[in-house]
């Protein structure tokens, strides 16, 4: 049988499987799409976690309910047993992304089937020797009261001519697969392949090195049967439907069916090695340091490349923090061992790209956005990995003989300032024989990470301490206020609670319309008043303490009986809804513009601006800026009404599209906020308007860098945009009228800065030329001291450091020998006072130095300084004790 392509082998997975009537389906991004919880997809099941939980019957396509699908599904691991990142490359089949074939049952067939057709394929089709294969069943768990799988033993022995001392069973650890804690689970019967010599097979049974970790031994396949549902006790129930789910490594079945001992010397990574070697300069296989570089860099753009396209970008935060941890060491290997020292690896995506046109298109369609994404992110971290490198081996050798450990706050400085994730600080300590304090290091990044909070917040005091007693106060006030605000900014009232927090008096209602401070928003403000004794309350914040709305006011009310009357400041309560609608309609089109990578990273809703933090790459153009603003505008005229949907289902929200932040917690029901169906929908609890048209005009004021790969926008809205516009015009208007009103003020002013810049270009040639006189004034006047020595010494009105440095040099060319040159000139206004010293050759071998002289002389003016024997420089604080400098350098010198 001839050697067959990755590419066939793939296929023939899928032919098999389209034969027993499976659906064969594409696979799903490696982002999840309806679990903000996962980083990624891990495994093949992931995207028919519903099925399983039973929420589908099925999986439905084009009206039609499958029972049966298989699929290739891209998966990223970057951490757990068999997934560490550091032995990525060192091995020859760790990977961070790897494809998962896969067939499933969803309550159709099951174990008897399951069974026979792994073993069909993978012997009868595929030609794999029966007597190097091993089946492992679940042996049983005593905890659990769960017996030994013997009905799978049974068929495997039933179905297949497996020996029947190839048939192993294993405990829980090995042979039971949970969902999680609690849910769906079941036995695993898996298959393992020895790929041993005859000689080394005949030494010692294979069945003794299964699940070992011998590389050499491995699984292949495994086929999981979930038959039981995990209660909340830890008990196991029978499942009404048993389901079949099967998972198996693409690259690993490749190299064995391709006789390859390591998965890299397929022809699923050769053609990027071959890419990498070329680039480099190096053959693969020359020597291990420069093999594990190139092994590390094929595997990693693998899945920086696909998760890019699939919308992560790099970032500090979660899924873009790994993808940035993933490229970050690919570089330093490339930078390392490989001297490529700029960035090149978007250049392996067209590799990519072409290998997997077929299978994974997405990758070719938005290869362009991917080597920009890769690009600006390789650049960005090769600026500082020479120093952060030479840095690292520094504190190395500064360490204490003896030491094998490198303190955490070393690590952190690396992490902080030049930008290395912390396993690749470990992996370079590993290298030079030490480890890392990781205590150490996770307390810094805690303390830095509880600064960045605080900074972030809006809300300017909020302890820990303050924080205990807003929740004890909260918790005395009962249950969570009705909140109101969605229909109306006035609402009949009691008072709960009243009393004091932090010397700050504060009040909870049963019902309120104000909005507490959440989701970016800021809080409203308003009086809450008594009708009946006209007593009333400035409300001058509203925060959330659980499900209360905290009402801080400014004085504790004379009396909480009766009915009060709660009312927002309405015209305020308006300019921020105007501010709020128009941030989802920014983030729509920042979205429709820059690309579907973009997602929100924070915000600030204000009644006087908005600001929206989001993920992009590189700075945003000002062309882009225009067609964002421009895309904006355009939906506000639409008038497009609010299509506010309270209590919709999650699934239901995330059937419509709307976004949802990674890492957010959503309850099973939730709110929609939707401006076009096909233009902006989003989970949101905030407040906003009617209509786009009540937001008037949209201005975006800046466009910034918060941290790496995380960009900021500053907008105007509404009144406030208005009166910007205004003051605009007017600013124009003042600068036509100096400027004159034919011409083109830009112009104008290009002119102007430009006449500028020749009129100093040329006082600076005047001043050097005044300066220069001075020298030669002081030079053919010097004081001869007493013993001898001349010395030349005077004030240089106007000069900089650099200037008196420049004419000590002049000065020891024109004196040559006997002479000791200081030089001063002071800025008032600034309170400074720069000195230079110069001393000749043949007085430096008496003994006369300029660093030692101008430091003693810098004391006079309140500095200090230094520099070589012929020429050195100080300044000072002192600008008045100048003089006294010049006879304190011939007392000196006397």
């Amino acid at each position: 049988m001839s050697v067959r392509t990755s590419h066939q082998i793939r296929q023939d997975f899928f032919d098999y499987f389209r034969e027993k009537d499976h659906l064969i389906v594409e696979s799903v991004p490696v982002v999840p799409q309806d679990d903000p919880t996962l980083l990624f997809i891990n495994a093949g099941m992931n995207p028919f976690k519903p099925i399983f939980l039973g929420e589908q019957e099925g999986f439905t396509r084009a009206g039609k309910e499958w029972k049966r699908v298989a699929n290739t599904q891209k998966c990223i691991r970057v951490s757990g047993k068999h997934n560490d990142l550091e032995e990525v490359g060192h091995d020859t089949y760790h990977h961070t992304l790897f494809e998962m074939l896969g067939n499933w049952s969803f309550g159709d067939y099951f174990k008897k089937e399951g069974i026979a057709w792994a073993w069909e394929l993978l012997v009868d089709r595929w030609g794999l020797e029966p007597d190097r294969l091993y089946a492992t069943v679940f042996g049983g768990d005593d905890e659990d009261g769960l017996p030994a799988d013997d009905e799978a033993a049974e068929l495997w022995a039933s179905e297949t001519p497996i020996p029947k001392n190839h048939i192993l069973k294993f405990g829980k650890k090995d042979n039971f697969w949970e969902m999680g804690d609690t849910g769906p689970c079941g036995p695993c019967s898996e298959v393992h392949i020895d790929l041993r010599s005859d000689e080394e097979r005949k030494k010692i049974d294979g069945a003794t090195l299964v699940n070992m970790d011998d590389p050499r031994v491995m699984e292949i396949w495994n086929l999981v049967f979930i038959q039981f549902n995990r209660q909340k006790d830890g008990s196991l129930n029978p499942l009404p439907a048993q389901h079949v789910d099967t998972g198996m490594g693409f690259e690993r079945i490749v190299a064995v069916l391709q006789g390859k001992k390591s998965n890299y010397d397929t022809d699923v990574f050769t053609p990027l090695l071959d890419a990498i070697s070329k680039r480099a300069g190096v053959p693969y296989g020359r020597s291990e340091e420069t093999d594990i570089a190139m092994r590390v860099i094929a595997d990693h753009i693998r899945a920086v490349s696909f998760a890019v396209a699939d919308g992560v970008t790099p970032s500090n935060e979660d899924r873009g923090y790994v993808i940035r941890r993933i490229l970050r060491r690919a570089s330093r290997y490339a930078w390392d061992r490989l001297n490529i020292r700029e960035a090149f690896m978007s250049s392996l995506v067209d590799v990519l790209a072409a290998q997997f046109k077929d299978i994974f298109p997405e990758l070719t369609e938005k290869a362009r956005h991917v080597k920009k994404v890769v690009t600006a992110e390789e650049t960005s971290f090769l600026r500082t990995l020479d120093q952060g490198i030479a840095h690292f081996n520094e504190m190395v050798d500064a360490l204490p003989e003896g030491t094998a450990q490198l303190p955490g706050e070393e690590a952190f400085k690396l992490h902080d300032t030049y930008g290395f994730p912390i396993d690749l600080t470990e992996l370079m300590a590993r290298e030079r024989g030490i480890s890392v304090d990781m205590e150490g290091f996770k307390s810094r990044m805690k303390e830095q990470k509880e600064r960045a909070r605080q900074a972030g917040k809006f809300r300017a005091d909020d302890d820990s301490e303050a924080s205990t007693g807003i929740t004890r106060f909260a918790t005395a006030a009962g249950t969570g206020s009705v909140f109101t605000g969605y229909e109306e900014n006035e609402t009949s009232c009691h008072i709960q609670e009243a009393g004091e927090y932090n010397g700050k008096p504060v009040v909870v209602l049963d019902r309120t319309p104000f909005y507490a401070e959440s989701g970016g928003q800021i809080a409203d403000t308003g009086v809450i008043t008594n009708p009946r004794t006209g007593e009333s309350l400035n409300v001058v914040d509203v925060q959330y303490v659980g499900e209360h709305r905290v009402h801080f006011v400014d004085r504790k009310p004379n009396s909480t009986d009766g009915s009060w009357v709660a009312a927002v400041d309405a015209d305020r309560r308006a300019e921020i809804e105007r501010h709020h609608s128009a941030t989802h309609l920014l983030h729509a089109a920042l979205r429709e513009t820059l690309g579907e990578h973009v997602a929100q990273r924070g915000s600030l809703v204000a009644p006087d601006r908005l600001r929206f933090d989001f993920s992009h790459y590189e700075p945003v153009t000002a062309g882009q800026l225009d067609e964002i603003e421009e895309r904006v505008n355009e939906k506000i005229r639409e008038n497009i009404a609010l299509d506010e949907d309270r209590d919709v289902p999650i699934e239901e929200a995330k059937k419509r599209g709307a976004m949802m932040l990674f890492g957010e917690k959503y309850g099973e029901k939730v709110r929609v906020i939707t401006f076009d169906p096909e233009y902006s929908v989003e989970l949101c609890g905030g407040t906003h308007v009617g209509a786009t048209g009540e937001i008037g005009y949209l201005r975006l004021a800046s466009e910034s860098s918060v941290a790496a790969g995380i960009r900021r926008v500053e907008a105007l809205a509404g009144t406030v945009a208005d009166h910007h516009l205004r003051e605009e015009k007017r600013l124009l208007q003042r600068i036509r009228r100096q400027i004159g009103k034919g011409s083109r003020p830009d112009e104008e002013i290009l002119r102007l800065m430009e006449e500028k810049k020749q009129l100093e270009k040329q006082l600076e040639k005047l001043n050097r030329l005044k300066a220069g006189l001075r020298l030669d004034e002081l030079l053919s006047q010097p004081v001869t001291t007493g013993k001898g020595i001349r010395l030349a010494a005077g004030e240089i009105e106007g000069a900089d450091m650099n200037t008196l440095k420049q004419l000590g040099y002049d000065a020891l060319n024109k004196a040559q020998k006997n002479t000791v040159i200081v030089l001063g000139s002071r800025d008032n206004d600034q309170g400074k006072v720069y000195l230079m010293t110069a001393v000749t050759e043949d007085l430096i071998a008496t003994g006369i130095k300029a660093g030692a002289l101008v430091g003693s002389l810098a004391r006079t003016v309140g500095g200090g300084g230094g520099g070589q024997p012929n020429l050195a420089t100080a300044g000072g604080r002192e600008p008045g004790k100048l003089k006294e400098v010049f006879d304190q350098a011939k007392a000196a010198l006397s």
